[in-house]
C-alpha cells in the first residue's frame, strides 16, 4: 500500500483549489489529533487551504486534477532532524565499529578521496528518493558543498536545513577552518529567504575544532540569524576527553564559549547529564536523537525521558546513512526510540506509539518575536518547535506536498516502466543505489 505524506494546514477558506488529494485515512495535527476516514486535502497554488471529509471537500473545492488513492494514508509529511545525506554513496564501506575508528580510519580517509561536488550531487539526488520514500518531507543536514545539496534539495522539491560543515583539519571542500568559515558565510548569504533552503553553521563537534573556531561559528551564525548544528555528547570517550582536558562536560564547555548563545540544534546528547539537560533547557537548545545509530555504534542511550521531562525539544534522525546506520527512515527511527526508551525506563508504557507519530506537544513552543516568522517559513530546525516526529505547520506546507508528489511519480514511473527514466537525478541515484556506477559519476575509490 502507497503512503503519501503531507503537512496539514487548517484555514476556512472555501473556493475552487488546483489540486484535491482525496485517501482512505487523513492524520491530523489538530487538538484532538483526528483522523478522518475517506478524508481529502485541498491545494490552492502554494498553501493547504482545506482539510476534512472527502465528500465536503470535493463539494467546497471541487478540483481538477484530483489524485485519488482509497488505500493510501495522507499523513503530515516527517522532518529528519539530523543527518548526512551524501553519505548514501559511502554505505557498506566500514561497519561494526567504535565512532572514532570508523571517523579516523575510514570515513574521513574516503571522504578525503573520493568528495566533490559531483559526489555530492549523486548522493543527495540518491538520499532525497529514500526519504521521501519513507515519508519525510524536511531535513536537516551537516555535510560539505551544501550548495550542491541545497540545489538537488530544491529540485526534489524538498525543505531542508543544511549545515556547512566547519572541521579543524583539510576536507574536501576547505583546507582551513578560516576558510570553512568563509565558505560558511557565502552559503548563508546565497541562500537568505529562500523558500525550500535554510542555510545553517555546523562546527563539526567540540572535539573536531578549536575554541576560537567554535566562537567564530557562533558569532557567524547569530550575525546572519542562522540555526547552528552540532554533534554533541555522542560518546562516553567525548565526554570523558573533555572532562580530563577541561574539567567541564560538553555541553558546559560549550556553554562557557559561548556557543550555546543562539538557535541551535545538538546531535545525539547520550551522555548529558542532568545539569547539561537543564543548560540546553534553558538555552532552548534542540536535541536531535539517533537511535539506529547510538545502538549501532554502541555509544549508548539517550536520556530522552529525561529531556522531555525538562522540556527539552526533541527531534528524531537517522545520522548518516553509511556505517552508522545505513538507511534513512524515520519510522524505523520512530519505533526504536519508543523501545529503547521502554527498556531502559524497564516501563512498557512510557513513549507510547501515538506520542512518537504524532510528537511531544504540551505546549506551544519558544520562540522571540523576531524568529516567529522564520519560524512559520521552517526557519527552526531540528524539533525545536515540534517534538519528536518533527510535524510542521505553516507558510511551506505545500512544498512537502509537492516533494511527496515527485516521490510517488517516481514510484508510478518505476512501477509502470519497471525502472527510473534514463537520465537526470532519479537514473544516476536510481544507479547508485542498486551497486551501479552512476553515469557521469566518480568512482569510489578505497581509503586504503
Amino acid at each position: 500500500m502507497l503512503r503519501f505524506f503531507a503537512s496539514l494546514l487548517f484555514v476556512s477558506a472555501l473556493s475552487a483549489a488546483d489540486l484535491v488529494i482525496t485517501a482512505r485515512y487523513v492524520v491530523t495535527m489538530d487538538g484532538s489529533r483526528r483522523i478522518v476516514e475517506n478524508g481529502a486535502v485541498a491545494i490552492e497554488k502554494d498553501r493547504i487551504v482545506a482539510v476534512g471529509p472527502a465528500a465536503e471537500i470535493l463539494k467546497t473545492h471541487g478540483a481538477k486534477p484530483r489524485l485519488h488513492r482509497p488505500d493510501a494514508i495522507l499523513a503530515p509529511g516527517l522532518i529528519n532532524t539530523h543527518t548526512h545525506a551524501p553519505m548514501t554513496l559511502l554505505r557498506g564501506i566500514a561497519d561494526d565499529l567504535r565512532l572514532q575508528d570508523w571517523l579516523e580510519r575510514y570515513i574521513f580517509p574516503a571522504e578525503g578521496k573520493n568528495v566533490s561536488p559531483e559526489f555530492v550531487r549523486i548522493g543527495t539526488d540518491l538520499a532525497v528518493l529514500e526519504m521521501m520514500l519513507s515519508g519525510t518531507t524536511t531535513y536537516t543536514d551537516m555535510y560539505y558543498f551544501e550548495e550542491v545539496i541545497a540545489e538537488a534539495t530544491r529540485r526534489a522539491g524538498m525543505r531542508a536545513v543544511l549545515g556547512q560543515t566547519i572541521i579543524g583539519f583539510p576536507v574536501p571542500d576547505a583546507k582551513t577552518p578560516a576558510d570553512a568559515l568563509r565558505r560558511t558565510e557565502a552559503f548563508l548569504k546565497q541562500f537568505a529567504g529562500d523558500p525550500l533552503i535554510t542555510p545553517a553553521v555546523a562546527p563539526h563537534a567540540i572535539y573536531t575544532n578549536s575554541d576560537e573556531t567554535l566562537r567564530a561559528a557562533r558569532t557567524l551564525a547569530n550575525q546572519y540569524g542562522a540555526p547552528l548544528l552540532i554533534h554533541l555528547s555522542e560518546t562516553r570517550k567525548e565526554n570523558d576527553d573533555t572532562q580530563k582536558q577541561r574539567g567541564l562536560s560538553p555541553t558546559q564547555a560549550l556553554e562557557k564559549l559561548g556557543v550555546l548563545t543562539g538557535r541551535t540544534v545538538a546531535a545525539h546528547g547520550v551522555w548529558l547529564d542532568d545539569n547539561d539537560i537543564a543548560t540546553l533547557a534553558r538555552r532552548g537548545v534542540g536535541v536531535a536523537h539517533c537511535p539506529s545509530s547510538n545502538m549501532k555504534l554502541a555509544s549508548g542511550i539517550a536520556p530522552v525521558l529525561k529531556l522531555l521531562r525538562m522540556d527539552v525539544a526533541l527531534g528524531l534522525g537517522p545520522d548518516g546513512p553509511a556505517g552508522s546506520n545505513n538507511d534513512l527512515n524515520l519510522f524505523e527511527e520512530m519505533d526504536l526510540a519508543g523501545k529503547l526508551a521502554k527498556v531502559s525506563a524497564n516501563d512498557p508504557t512510557v513513549l507510547p506509539a501515538a506520542k512518537l507519530f504524532h510528537g511531544h506537544h504540551r505546549r506551544r513552543p519558544r520562540a522571540r518575536p523576531a524568529e516567529r516568522d522564520r519560524v512559520a517559513r521552517g526557519g527552526q530546525t531540528g524539533g525545536s518547535h515540534h517534538r519528536f516526529s518533527g510535524r510542521a505547520t505553516g507558510r511551506a506546507a505545500v512544498q512537502r506536498l509537492l516533494g511527496a508528489r515527485l516521490c510517488l511519480e517516481g514510484c508510478r514511473r518505476a512501477g509502470r516502466r519497471r525502472q527510473w527514466p534514463r537520465g537526470g537525478p532519479a537514473a544516476r541515484a536510481a544507479n547508485a543505489r542498486s551497486g551501479a556506477r552512476a553515469r557521469r559519476g566518480p568512482r569510489l575509490r578505497r581509503a586504503h
